[in-house]
């Protein structure tokens, strides 16, 4: 039976915009969507390749239903801390991805490293990365030299990237979707993201105490890319894992570290396992956060927060973090895709911010013709509404978010700008608006890089 709990919400995007007539047809779309991943030889001994890999298959699995492939993989040991598996193709599996001899000629293609394009009419996205910059290109341009040395976020961006270009041209819904780059310069927000900028430093520090605040959609994406960092002992790392809620299937559908099977467990606990497994030090707290929540001395005095509800996000000046670090998604099959984030100290409170949020209306949907469908086939009236009042997610918008929050840290631990306020959307990453201010030494902990 359909609810709120089982229902994929990616599925729910086109049942929402009225382009499914029901819900079995909006899944069919999904299972439409496939993509193929090429791969070469130098993937074995590139941890930026592998993550790139093992982050676009997990993320465009959840969304692509039809599947993920990966064609051209090497007989190959893992480099990077995101899986525990013994070999490369093994952990292709473990995220739901699978490595064949040929590709499905009718689905579009993504190219990590420096192989040739493909033989296809189809879109084809070749993955780009140095330094702290990040996204992908046509293939048809060219371009197939290797990838430059780059901070570990800067492939991540680059597989949320592609999977966002490819979920466009699938779903139809931006003409320039495979024809055009899309990127970020996680260094210098704003800045042409395929120009080589100088002033990058090399990666040396990293937070090594934080305070992470719900463990949804974003929570995960906050865990992955933590656990994709170069930390050279990540005991030294204290995580404190803060969420009430338990896994539902609807989660497999947004957020990185959830799966089917884990079902009814609860998220705190799961997370937490997923990071200790990587050597992480970490600590649970499975209860609501809201103004009630206290913070000792010992408690990490930066919090990233991924919660979607503006109760918890008003309070988040109660505590007495010394930074905090808040994303949010859009809702709506128009806004899905946008995103935000915001800094605390700021110019505003939290408070301010979102407590005229606390009762603001959503758009109902329960007229859509999916909707109808459901009602007609003796759906009951309450669970229509909780149904209707769920929010369209993907995973990769969350993905890009979680990359802007931990850049965020990098940036003020390498003495780069500061933002207080970044917003926009994962279609049009270049026209990001961003408000930056002074920023004070990183004073929070931090731990150094593997060399």
């Amino acid at each position: 039976m359909l609810d709120a709990s089982t229902l994929h919400r990616g599925a729910k995007y086109f049942m929402d915009s009225g382009r499914a007539a029901t819900h079995d047809e909006a899944m069919a779309l999904l299972r439409s969507f496939g993509l193929t991943i090429y791969v070469g030889a130098s993937i074995a001994s590139s941890r930026e390749e592998q993550i790139a890999l093992l982050t676009l298959v997990n993320v465009a699995r959840r969304s692509f239903l039809g599947g993920v492939e990966v064609v051209g993989l090497p007989d190959a040991k893992p480099l990077t801390r995101l899986t525990r598996a013994r070999s490369l193709s093994r952990a292709v599996a473990d995220y739901k991805g699978r490595v064949v001899a040929q590709a499905n000629p009718a689905w579009p293609a993504a190219i990590i490293g420096g192989r040739s394009k493909p033989k296809t009419k189809l879109p084809v996205w070749r993955l780009r990365w140095s330094g702290w910059r990040g996204g992908v290109v046509p293939a048809d341009a060219g371009d197939n030299r290797p990838n430059d040395a780059a901070i570990a976020l800067a492939p991540v961006l680059a597989a949320a990237c592609c999977a966002a270009e490819a979920f466009a041209w699938h779903a139809t819904d931006h003409v320039m979707a495979g024809h055009r780059p899309l990127g970020l310069s996680l260094w210098n927000p704003g800045a042409d993201w395929l120009v080589p900028d100088g002033s990058e430093p090399a990666l040396a520090w990293l937070p090594s105490s934080l305070w992470l605040i719900g463990l949804g959609n974003l929570g995960q994406a906050f865990a992955w890319l933590l656990a994709a960092l170069p930390y050279a002992d990540p005991k030294m790392v204290k995580l404190l894992l803060q969420d009430d809620d338990r896994l539902a299937k609807s989660n497999d559908s947004t957020s990185l570290l959830s799966f089917v099977g884990d079902v009814g467990h609860r998220k705190a606990r799961k997370i937490g396992a997923w990071l200790d497994a990587r050597g992480f030090d970490t600590y649970l707290l499975e209860s609501r956060f809201g103004k009630w929540t206290t913070r000792t001395a010992d408690d990490p005095a930066v919090a990233l927060c991924g919660v979607d509800n503006p109760i918890a996000r008003a309070a988040l000046d109660y505590p007495g973090f010394g930074l905090v670090v808040e994303a949010g998604l859009g809702a709506g099959p128009e806004a899905f895709r946008s995103l935000s984030m915001h800094t605390f100290p700021s110019s505003r409170r939290a408070a301010d911010i979102w407590s005229k949020d606390v009762s603001a209306a959503t758009a109902n949907v329960e007229d859509m013709p999916a909707y109808r469908a459901m009602k007609t086939a003796g759906a009951d009236a309450c669970g229509l509404t909780q149904l209707a009042s769920r929010t369209v997610g993907v995973p990769f918008v969350g993905l890009i978010a979680g990359v802007l929050v931990i850049a965020e840290l990098l940036r003020r631990l390498h003495g780069g700008i500061a933002l207080e306020l970044a917003a926009g959307s994962a279609s049009a990453l270049e026209g990001f608006e961003m408000v930056a201010v002074p920023g004070d030494p990183y004073a929070f902990g931090h731990a150094p890089v593997a060399m």
